[in-house]
């Protein structure tokens, strides 16, 4: 044996010459052989270039195997029998079937009537002891500035003539919000105490998130009928996952030596939950119920569609006779609403954990006496109800103003065009070839790429999830509408990302600029999903471009956000080092600001994919079309078959968005994450 030293300078023992014998002739075989192992290595090494070798073979064996077209009929499989064998049994059976007699039935009655008894709490305190049992608790909980607001918005949606749609919209805002946090509380209990819960709930909540609120609509309609009790069902199903998700995680992220010191000092697991656990969750679970309260006001905004009355059913009513003026006298009190019910419950989150104000319950005390002071007078005066006199009616104005844009802004503009010309450009320039390029596509070339793109930033359970979920619609008949809608999200997402990085990237270099945004951002977050087809339908009348333009408004302030936060959570350092390197502003943002936000980036995507999708299926109402219009049509028309097949096309093609745009962690064979 002979040592020798290796180019990097340690030690290596080889055998003698004698010991192997290698001619000429093997030496370079042996040279070659192990060249070659080593670029299949460095091949491997880099993922993108198996997943990429592996698609061009995929590409080229479909083209010869499978040749091109839609989807292939042969399958397909068709659900209408089955579905409205289904619907006819269920409508046949409501009446009489225990299951809808002693089950269902009590749980319908317990909803109309807990709606009901809400809403007569309401009208017995009167438009006075509503409005200061608003002011008086946003103060206790906020500040007087706060109660100023809440006075004044609650006083706004009286003047509007809103008043009693406003009351019916808060009882049954009431009603779900309690089941959504009832119910979410408890699945992210179990969740957070179980790795088997967790492990379990995840899936599914993860598929709740991305579904789009129409998809909740006709299966409750199915069981419970046009009505109050669909409404709010449905609407208590959509607004639980996010207090489920956060509940879970505030329990699991419990501080672990807080949890040992309990445990220690012999405290049993009932007690660490009540004295440690939910104690130190206190913030994520108010933030639940902030996202809750949100979530359930959006959709029973939504739910108007089968019976939910209130506000969201005069919106819905104007939108169906394209009357802006009133739809813009419902919409503004439902954004009232939604600012001054967001602001109340993150200020109380805010102010958890901080010492409690000297005589707090004296305070509370005064503020219920005050209350029902101000009801007794109210109700003694006789002036229960808002007083018609101090009405104002804003939908004439405002119609003449949307006539005068249409006959200036909608058509006709010198130069530039009009809102309709810029529409039916950008749907034929945009949305009718990005249509059409997809529909074109082979079947089997679009599995491949949604896998591709998926496994790019997944794992190959990431991937053959998005491709289970792209096949699933294929399978279900609406291959084609679901590429229709996909070409609308598309679009949308990619206006909503070009104006949403550019915007986010200038809030975060300029503190000026993230000041003014931040109310208007605010707004706009704090907006139920079918607010904004309003002005869309004023300025760009009905079709495919109204939606996306809609949808784009919609997702603009989370896309906003996200990357404004991720680009200020830069390490100071990196950004502190590259200055000192003489690097320019140009260079910092693209060297470095940028590749180290990618994950805000990446999540920044998603959830502008996510919401894109929620609205895009909206704008069927205003002529979207797709699937959307084949929810809507479902839902009007108790078609079970058309209205469930496009409600599960769009939850396979929210799933698939999701994940492909969605990274997920990998991890190497050691465990490790990668």
């Amino acid at each position: 044996m002979t040592a020798t030293v290796t180019p990097n300078g340690t030690p290596a023992t080889v055998p003698p010459a004698t010991a192997t014998p290698m001619g000429p002739a093997t030496e370079p075989a042996a040279s070659a052989t192990a060249t070659a192992t080593g670029a299949l290595r460095a091949f491997a090494r880099d993922r993108r270039r198996p997943i990429a070798a592996g698609a061009v073979v995929a590409l080229v064996l479909g083209a010869l195997l499978l040749g091109g077209g839609g989807w292939p009929a042969a399958l397909t499989v068709d659900l209408s029998g089955p579905l409205g064998t289904t619907s006819d049994w269920i409508i046949d059976n409501r009446d009489s079937h225990p299951l809808f007699l002693y089950g269902l039935g009590h749980v319908s009655n317990a909803v109309v009537l807990s709606v009901r008894a809400v809403y007569l709490v309401l009208l017995a305190l009167g438009w006075a002891g509503v409005t200061a049992a608003a002011g008086l608790v946003a103060w206790r909980v906020a500040g007087a500035r706060l109660a100023l607001v809440a006075v004044a918005a609650f006083g706004a949606c009286g003047l509007l003539g809103m008043w009693v749609p406003t009351m019916q919209t808060l009882a049954l805002m009431v009603v779900a919000v309690g089941a959504s946090v009832a119910l979410g509380g408890v699945l992210g209990l179990a969740a957070g105490l179980s790795d088997r819960t967790h492990r379990i709930l995840r899936p599914v909540l993860d598929t709740m998130q991305v579904l789009p609120a129409f998809a909740y609509l006709l299966p409750v309609v199915l069981v419970f009928g046009i009505g109050v009790p669909a409404a709010v069902l449905a609407t208590v199903v959509y607004a639980a996952p996010p207090m489920a998700r956060l509940t879970a995680l505030g329990l699991r992220g419990a501080d672990a030596g807080v949890m040992e010191a309990a445990a220690s000092m012999g405290a049993t697991a009932r007690q660490r939950l009540l004295t440690a656990r939910l104690p130190l969750a206190r913030k994520e679970l108010l933030l639940g119920v902030n996202q809750s309260i949100m979530m359930a006001l959006s959709m029973a905004v939504i739910a108007s569609v089968i019976g939910a009355g209130g506000l969201g059913d005069r919106v819905y009513q104007a939108l169906a006779s394209v009357d802006v003026g009133a739809a813009l006298a419902a919409g503004v009190p439902i954004v009232l609403l939604a600012v001054v019910l967001d602001r109340v419950t993150a200020a109380a989150g805010e102010r958890i954990g901080a010492a409690p104000a000297r005589h707090a319950r004296l305070g509370w005390a005064v503020a219920a006496v005050t209350t029902a002071a101000v009801a007794v007078a109210g109700r003694l005066s006789g002036r229960l109800g808002w007083p018609d006199a101090w009405t104002v009616d804003i939908a004439p104005t405002v119609n003449t103003a949307v006539d005068w844009m249409t006959a200036h802004l909608y058509s006709g503009v010198p130069v530039i065009g009009g809102t309709a010309d810029w529409a039916g450009h950008f749907t034929t320039w945009v949305l009718d070839p990005v249509r059409g390029g997809l529909q074109w596509l082979p079947w089997w070339a679009v599995l491949v790429t949604v896998g591709v793109l998926a496994l790019l930033i997944g794992t190959w359970r990431t991937a053959a999830t998005a491709v289970a979920a792209m096949a699933g619609i294929g399978v279900l008949g609406v291959w084609d509408p679901a590429l229709d809608t996909l070409s609308q999200v598309l679009a949308a997402v990619a206006v909503t990302l070009v104006l949403g990085f550019a915007v986010g990237i200038a809030a975060a270099r300029s503190a000026r600029l993230a000041r003014a945004l931040r109310p208007v951002l605010d707004v706009f977050q704090t907006m139920p999903q079918f607010v904004y087809l309003i002005p869309v339908v004023a300025l760009f009348g009905v079709g495919r471009a109204p939606a996306v333009a809609a949808a784009v408004v919609y997702a603009l302030p989370a896309v906003v956000r996200i990357t404004t936060q991720g680009m200020r959570a830069v390490d100071p350092a990196a950004m502190e080092s590259s200055r000192s390197l003489g690097a320019t502003g140009r260079q910092q943002l693209f060297q470095v600001q940028l590749p180290l936000a990618r994950p805000a980036l990446l999540l920044a995507v998603n959830q502008g994919v996510v919401l894109v999708l929620a609205v895009v299926v909206i704008g069927g109402l205003v002529g979207g079309g797709a699937l959307g219009y084949d929810a809507v049509f479902g839902l009007a028309q108790g078609d079970l078959a058309t209205g469930l097949v496009a409600g599960a096309a769009i939850v396979g093609l929210g799933l698939m968005l999701d994940r492909v745009t969605q990274p997920t962690e990998r991890r190497d064979p050691a465990g490790k994450g990668a």
